[in-house]
């Protein structure tokens, strides 16, 4: 007998047939064998790491979701699972599955996870309910003020982190180091040598940054986060770090960058969207659907499991794409098409997937699975989806109602792409015209 020790780091044991010069295969090897009408010649693995792809996914994934729905794809060493049924068991699914933490991508114990404290998410949601609409409204007026207005870096990517500084209580000339340490730190959690490394010192810094921080916030409480943290005890800087590692800075920067990009680029969509607050919520879970800035997230087998014809064994990462599923045609009217209004949401969310925490949107990876508390708990929190939900269209209310006209500046051509492979798909720049009231 031998171990060996895949890329996924599980060790697998191959027994040596008997003359011991060769060792022989393992039962799911020969269960995966591809058969006679079983080739994959629509796709081929390097186009799931194309440059193709990292612009704009949904065509190559289709063809895995209506062809080959449970992709063995060997380049990556991962199975793709793409039809919306199959990604939304497979995401609910814990007694068969995992999500690992971003520390694991890293490779290192960071500190404790702090996020789903209850205390936690009770002081993120007082100070976002109390302080965005107004940290909304300082952004948009800065953009009014400038020569240039940019709705992905000036008001969706400046107003996430404003936000992000104030709950932290970071000083304001403070934040634009802060952002970058914090985003190099959330890049590393990639298979990229060179982001890894760079994510590791970024970590390291922040763990040097808080230390005095802490110190001060112990002889001096107040009501910040990281106050808050630390009477978790134990405590460290580490594990404030660790924390923020863990949590999404993805969804709430993207969804409004894609948000708006979908608002000017579909004739119409605007000014449906700008009638009411309640037109605006739909379009952000339009959004979420039709342009998830998290189109994949990673689950891993937590032992040797059978599912969708194949056996799939321990330790094996399933790619689950929201980029296929949440445009899947079987769940989703004209699923290509961005609808303000779309009405069928909430009736088509088999497995526990509709969201009593909100109005159901397809799959948000990073917001979590759907709450099983009400969407308003009395003692507790609100879901990080809805509260992500509420802030997003909390600030794009703002942005409407400081403005009366926004229009794409003249020129302009504004898409969607991913800076890296397995990054977030959202609009990087998009350039605008804004008038003020």
């Amino acid at each position: 007998m031998a171990e060996v020790v895949g890329k996924n780091g599980v060790v697998i044991t191959k027994r040596a047939p008997h003359d011991g010069e060769s060792y022989g295969y393992r039962t799911y090897e020969v269960y995966q064998r591809e058969r006679v009408g079983e080739s994959t010649e629509k796709i081929k693995p390097i186009q799931l790491v194309s440059n193709a792809y990292r612009q704009d996914p949904y065509p190559l994934v289709a063809i895995l979701r209506e062809n080959y729905p449970c992709y063995r794809d060997w380049l990556s060493n991962s199975y793709w699972i793409t039809q919306y049924n199959d990604v939304t068991s497979i995401f609910s699914d814990d007694a068969n599955f995992e999500t690992r933490p971003n520390s694991w991508y890293y490779g290192m114990e960071i500190g404790r996870n702090l996020a789903n404290e209850l205390s936690v998410l009770a002081a993120e949601e007082a100070f976002t309910d109390n302080n965005a609409g107004e940290i909304a409204g300082r952004v948009v007026n800065d953009l009014l003020a400038a020569d240039a207005a940019d709705l992905a870096t000036g008001f969706a990517a400046t107003f996430s982190m404003r936000l992000l500084g104030g709950l932290l209580a970071i000083p304001d000339e403070e934040l634009g180091e802060f952002s970058s340490r914090y985003w190099r730190m959330h890049r590393g959690v990639s298979f990229e040598p060179t982001l890894q490394e760079d994510g590791r010192r970024a970590i390291s810094e922040l763990i040097s940054y808080f230390e005095p921080i802490a110190e001060a916030r112990r002889a001096s409480p107040s009501d910040d986060l990281v106050s808050v943290m630390l009477q978790c005890e134990p405590c460290s800087a580490a594990d404030i770090v660790a924390t923020l590692l863990e949590r999404d800075h993805e969804t709430l920067q993207g969804a409004l960058a894609n948000l708006w990009f979908q608002l000017l680029t579909n004739p119409g969509a605007l000014e449906q969207a700008r009638q009411n607050q309640r037109l605006m919520k739909l379009a952000y879970l339009e959004t979420l659907r039709h342009s998830a800035p998290v189109i994949t997230a990673h689950r891993f087998a937590r032992h040797e499991v059978e599912r969708f014809g194949k056996l799939i064994p321990e330790g094996a990462r399933l790619t689950c794409s929201a980029a296929a599923a949440n445009r899947d045609p079987r769940i989703f009217n004209d699923p290509d098409t961005f609808i303000v209004d779309r009405r069928d949401m909430c009736q088509r969310e088999p497995r526990g997937q509709y969201r009593a925490d909100g109005l159901a949107s397809g799959i948000a990876f990073r917001l979590g699975k759907p709450s099983k508390h009400p969407a308003v708990p009395e003692d507790r929190a609100r879901s990080r989806y809805a509260l992500t939900r509420d802030t997003a269209v909390t600030a794009s209310q703002v942005l409407s109602e400081l403005c009366a006209d926004i229009r794409l500046a003249e020129g302009a051509n504004p898409h969607l792409a991913s800076l890296t492979v397995g990054e977030m798909h959202t609009c990087w720049k998009l350039p605008v015209g804004l008038t003020t009231r």
